[in-house]
């Protein structure tokens, strides 16, 4: 039976694959930094969208280790696009780095590597962001959002953070609905919106 949970799990175990495939930890360690999950595989929601965040952090933050870092993956033969965007000059404090990966099964995936400098605005923010969403999860809430992943068509593109939000503030269970609310809630530059921590019992 293929149920919501068993392709969301697919995903999940794929993205890990690659993750070991291209080494992409030991790449970034050996320039001396320190690389996350962020975003939907961090929170165990990953779904339609074939993404791998990582935020990776450096003190200090040379643009030539960067650029090493990422001449090692660019070898790798199913890496077919690599691209960058320095923002060490703005409050992002970072150089945006996104690759497009091919599988096996022919299908493309955009890993998206943030490379942060140590002790500034965005240190372990999003880490914090991606915890506190998976502590807040049930089981009703969690297949709620991967059915609402599911469901979006593949040219429409949506982030994480919006559904995160719809379901766990704002009580959205239905696509219809969800639309609604993002009409509503317009997603303007970054948002680091959490939940609250769930109560003890």
């Amino acid at each position: 039976m293929n149920t919501i949970e068993e392709r969301a799990r697919r995903q999940q175990l794929k993205a890990m694959e690659i993750i070991r495939e291209t080494r992409l930890m030991e790449i970034w360690q050996s320039i001396g930094a320190e690389a996350h999950l962020v975003g939907s595989l961090r929170c165990g929601l990953l779904a339609r969208h074939r993404d791998i965040d990582l935020h990776i952090y450096s003190a200090p933050l040379h643009p030539s280790d960067s650029f090493a870092a990422m001449a090692r993956l660019a070898v790798h033969p199913a890496v077919e696009h690599i691209e960058c965007r320095n923002l060490l000059s703005t409050d992002e404090a970072c150089i945006e780095w996104h690759a497009l990966y091919r599988d096996r099964d022919n299908d493309l995936w955009q890993i998206d590597m943030i490379h942060i400098r140590k002790g500034s605005r965005y240190d372990g923010c999003f880490e914090r962001v991606a915890d506190r969403i998976a502590a807040a999860l049930t089981p009703e809430t969690r297949r709620t959002i991967l059915r609402l992943k599911f469901e979006t068509p593949d040219e429409v593109k949506i982030a994480g953070i919006e559904y995160y939000r719809a379901v766990l503030e704002g009580g959205i269970r239905t696509y219809g609905e969800f639309l609604d609310w993002r009409q509503r809630h317009p997603l303007t530059g970054i948002d680091e919106w959490m939940p609250d921590m769930p109560q003890q019992r």
